[in-house]
């Protein structure tokens, strides 16, 4: 399974590594390696009223506004959020 926040489709992210040696010279410059930046995804289990829901959710969204009212009970959850996202990676 791919790791894709379900509330706002967040994935990993590809960069690079770099190490620096503080050298001038051609031969002894920095090396750069592919890496991926990973989501820092968290398991929230949402109480409805129809029973429990299980979502993976970045630590990011879980900061904001919309997401604490879903959870609080003051908004109900989109129906976006409940379907699975396509993983075409």
């Amino acid at each position: 399974m791919a790791r894709v926040c379900q509330v706002s489709g967040k994935r990993s992210n590809h960069a690079k590594h770099i190490r620096h040696r503080h050298s001038g010279q051609w031969k002894f410059r920095a090396p750069k390696k592919n890496r991926i930046q990973g989501v820092n995804l968290q398991k929230v289990t949402i109480q409805t009223k129809h029973g429990k829901v299980r979502l993976l959710v970045a630590a990011s969204i879980m900061k904001s506004a919309d997401f604490a009212a879903v959870v609080a009970g003051l908004k109900p959850i989109p129906k976006a959020w409940l379907k699975k996202h396509d993983y075409n990676v």
